[in-house]
């Protein structure tokens, strides 16, 4: 199972999200989505706050194929940079992380997983856990069957 957060904190919010998850289940089937939170920027100060929401899906494809396809639907949105000239975070349209895949454990120059700030984040952590909680729903597996090892 692939764990993906999309953010945004520009423009129409909802809108971003819903064009964003459109692009995602173009590509892939959702299999279960957490409710939407608002946040504070992390890492970066800006008066316009977050909307993030987590959304699971299976696929065949590698972890690098999953990231291509994420970094194509957020230049579909947007082809403005998340980041700064000089690398400091800025405020954006969208932005999909891949979270967690589960049995993955990656770290290329292109991506990391677990996401080295998992846990830091509670709009990372807290709907990857609601996504967790309703596909265990769906599947009839304990949580602890699809949850990773944190802290370890």
């Amino acid at each position: 199972m692939v764990y993906i957060n999309i953010g945004t904190n520009l423009g129409d919010r909802h809108s971003n999200l819903r064009h964003a998850l459109e692009g995602v289940a173009a590509r892939y089937n959702i299999a279960a989505l957490s409710d939407i939170v608002e946040s504070e920027p992390w890492g970066f100060e800006s008066a316009n706050c977050f909307l993030n929401i987590c959304a699971a899906f299976e696929t065949a494809d590698t972890p690098l194929q999953v990231l291509d396809a994420m970094q194509q639907i957020e230049r579909s949105i947007s082809p403005a940079s998340h980041r700064n000239p000089d690398g400091s975070y800025a405020d954006r349209l969208i932005d999909i992380d891949i979270v967690y895949i589960d049995g993955v454990q990656l770290n290329t120059p292109r991506l990391t997983l677990p996401h080295p700030h998992l846990e830091d984040r509670d709009f990372f952590i807290n709907p990857f856990r609601q996504v967790q909680s309703r596909l265990k729903q769906v599947d009839g597996q304990s949580i602890e069957q699809h949850q990773m090892p944190l802290g370890d």
